[in-house]
């Protein structure tokens, strides 16, 4: 085995790792310091869904913040379905974390059972697998890590995320504005 090979093999998936666990640990550092920050996004509208939407899901220890993020932007702005599209779009980029860890860490999840199903399911279904589990707001992050592991193709998932996650938060932009009506109507009269 050449040096480069041995490069490609070995120091190319750690660095990859490094970075993954960087990012989320920054990200978690960055919100539990400073979390009127993140929040203060908000205020940018649409672009703030983007922005959050990126941030939230880059980590598995802070998605259900973005349910909330997008619930409320889609009562307070006008056009939903655009609070769903930017957060969609802004959480098939964050979940290239998942990805990217598991295009560098493959070891060491093959033993997990999850993951294991996971790889089955990607084996037989490939891309439909990724859209269904990214409309399903829990089980995605381990998605991420095995799409990475197979080395799925990164314009796929990328895709497929981007769709599935763009359905759901248009969903839950829906019920912010659903919600938000039925509140002004109650107290309105």
């Amino acid at each position: 085995m050449g040096w480069g090979n041995w490069l490609k093999k070995r120091i190319v998936p750690i660095l990859t790792l490094s970075l993954v666990v960087a990012i989320i640990v920054g990200v978690f550092y960055f919100y539990q310091k400073y979390p009127e920050k993140i929040e203060a996004l908000e205020e940018y509208g649409y672009l703030g869904a983007f922005l959050i939407s990126i941030v939230l899901n880059a980590t598995v220890v802070l998605p259900m913040g973005a349910f909330a993020v997008v619930f409320t932007l889609g009562a307070i702005l006008p056009l939903f379905p655009l609070v769903g599209l930017a957060a969609g779009l802004g959480a098939a980029i964050g979940e290239m974390t998942g990805y990217l860890a598991g295009s560098s860490g493959r070891a060491i999840i093959r033993r997990q059972t999850l993951y294991k199903r996971l790889e089955e399911w990607l084996k037989k279904w490939g891309i439909l697998t990724i859209f269904i589990l990214s409309v399903v707001p829990f089980f995605f992050d381990l998605a991420g890590i095995a799409a990475g592991a197979l080395r799925f193709p990164v314009w796929k998932f990328f895709i497929a995320c981007w769709l599935g996650r763009t359905i759901l938060y248009i969903g839950i932009a829906w019920a912010g504005a659903l919600g938000w009506e039925a509140l002004l109507r109650f107290l309105g009269g």
